[in-house]
């Protein structure tokens, strides 16, 4: 039987990057909430949460991440994810990590090329269902764009997302 000492757990827990971790503030969680909840029913079925990976560009893997992820959210098992149990997922998941906002990143830059541009931000948002113009999309970009080269960089969607967010 092989053990497993002290020494193993640290040098395990030595070889794994520390994250910061975000916390989203309610009114942010709610707004997510509200995209996910297309009928305003006040709660998400699996179709909705489906339909938002989709808009993504996550299709291969859907139907198995949602049941999955339903699975661990639906506390009540009615079949849907209401406010509450959202709330209780994110914290749950300890908060938004520095590679969850990386892998949002790469869904925005859709050319990999390590910016986002105004374009891609009017084709991702129009996907998720906003309704926006190509203008109101160079307004957002250049809101964010410290460098002032016309697109966003990593560095510039992180601190974007985590502004009004609790760092812990």
């Amino acid at each position: 039987m092989p053990s497993f000492s002290f020494l193993d757990l640290q040098y395990n827990l030595s070889k794994k990057k520390l994250q910061p971790v975000y916390m989203p503030t309610v009114d942010e969680l709610k707004q997510v909430f509200n995209k996910f909840d297309s009928n305003r029913d006040g709660k998400i079925s699996p179709e909705e949460y489906q339909a938002i990976l989709k808009a993504l560009g996550k299709r291969n893997l859907v139907r198995i991440e949602v049941q999955k992820i339903f699975e661990v959210a639906d506390l009540d098992r009615d079949g849907f994810i209401d406010f509450n149990e959202f709330v209780e997922m994110q914290k749950k998941d300890g908060g938004v990590k520095t590679g969850d906002l990386h892998r949002a990143f790469q869904d925005f830059d859709k050319d990999n090329n390590g910016k986002i541009t105004v374009e891609e931000v009017y084709e991702l948002l129009r996907r998720l269902g906003e309704r926006c113009s190509l203008q109101d999309c160079q307004k957002m970009v250049r809101a964010v764009d410290a460098n002032g080269d016309g697109a966003i960089d990593s560095d510039e969607f992180i601190t974007m997302m985590t502004r009004t967010m609790i760092r812990y």
